[in-house]
């Protein structure tokens, strides 16, 4: 089971005599989550418009990193644990899930945007991102003489983490000349609006800040009582782990993402949701793994060289071919595309018994 805030043993405790209150919590969660999901989206729109930035870069930024801190929090908490294992296989599990599962899913509901200016920047830093870490997994092996000995050394952690702050500035850079592509009707109505007084919009988003801190904090809170509860339950009625693993606790770390893409669907503003996904890659390589690793070293088990690394790099090839290829919007069939891919994934995942890492 995923490292949680909330011990395992108060879940697996109520499973064992009180499970309706597993339901109940369970139930009272998912509440904590769509009102955290709907808190976060708002805000996050609300200071895209006060700083004047596209929703896209917001997502691919300030939410992307709130939404991936259960990962790092996850990874970093079992890499201590002395389970190296499991925190490299969250980070590269979580890119599948993100790009796989939840991108695929809501681009087979709707159509969703495509802002290219954007995705020819971040969307090749994430393809970018999944490339290094399969690289450098790659020669380390061929160092080590083979799959059986391969580690990741605290000095690769601290690289990828370098590279992270690199990122983040780079973002910030770019934001800033972000209003350049936008429609001419678009810059046409950013003149019309008044101009709002530094001190004020200074307060306006700070103040956006605290609320979209605070719908994360519910979102994370809330995955973590939903998936501890749901899984004490499966396990209470006998559910098989390896499926259990598979499913619900693959992607119980990315929950935030799914709840929070959910909510930009529902609310009409789909280019935060696209943002988020691609920052969430991009931050699960860097900041997931990069401060796994730089805790502790961290063991590569064969698993993931046969499996979670070449599911995780046709995903992220598949997302920037269907970038190149597609209009100003993604097609619902490429979605389909790639959700299949994911079923495809947890199947294997339970056929052959591997660990998913979560």
């Amino acid at each position: 089971m995923i490292a949680s805030l909330i011990p395992e043993s108060f879940f697996t405790d109520l499973a064992a005599d009180r499970a309706w209150a597993l339901w109940l919590l369970a139930g009272g969660a998912t509440a904590v989550l769509v009102v955290g999901a709907d808190r976060v989206v708002t805000a996050a729109v609300r200071l895209a418009a006060v700083l004047g930035m596209s929703k896209v870069i917001i997502g691919a930024t300030v939410v992307s990193l709130g939404t991936t801190s259960p990962e790092a929090f996850t990874s970093v908490t079992a890499a201590f644990a002395g389970k190296p294992g499991l925190a490299l296989g969250n980070g590269i599990g979580s890119i599948i899930c993100d790009t796989a599962l939840i991108f695929g899913l809501c681009a087979a509901i709707k159509q969703l945007p495509l802002d290219r200016f954007v995705l020819n920047r971040h969307g090749w830093l994430q393809l970018g991102s999944g490339t290094l870490l399969t690289a450098v997994a790659l020669l380390l092996a061929a160092v080590a003489g083979g799959l059986a000995n391969v580690v990741i050394p605290r000095w690769v952690g601290f690289g990828f983490v370098g590279l992270l702050v690199g990122y983040m500035y780079l973002s910030v850079r770019w934001a800033r000349g972000d209003a350049s592509h936008l429609p001419a009707e678009a810059r046409i109505e950013q003149v019309k609006t008044p101009a709002v007084p530094v001190r004020s919009r200074s307060r306006t988003s700070l103040w956006n800040l605290a609320v979209l801190a605070f719908g994360l904090a519910l979102v994370i809170v809330g995955s973590n009582v939903l998936v501890g509860s749901a899984s004490a339950l499966c396990l209470k009625y006998g559910v098989p782990e390896s499926v259990l693993a598979a499913t619900l606790v693959a992607f119980g770390t990315s929950l935030p993402e799914l709840v929070t893409a959910i909510a930009s669907l529902v609310k009409g503003h789909a280019d935060l949701l696209v943002g988020n996904i691609v920052g969430a890659d991009i931050l699960n390589v860097l900041f997931v793994v990069g401060a796994s690793a730089a805790a502790t070293p961290l063991r590569v088990d064969k698993e993931v060289f046969y499996l979670l690394l070449p599911v995780m790099m046709l995903v992220l090839v598949l997302l920037r071919v269907f970038i190149f290829f597609s209009g100003d919007r993604f097609r619902r069939w490429q979605g389909a595309v790639l959700l299949a891919i994911y079923v495809g994934y947890c199947i294997a995942v339970v056929k052959f018994g591997v660990g998913v890492g979560h």
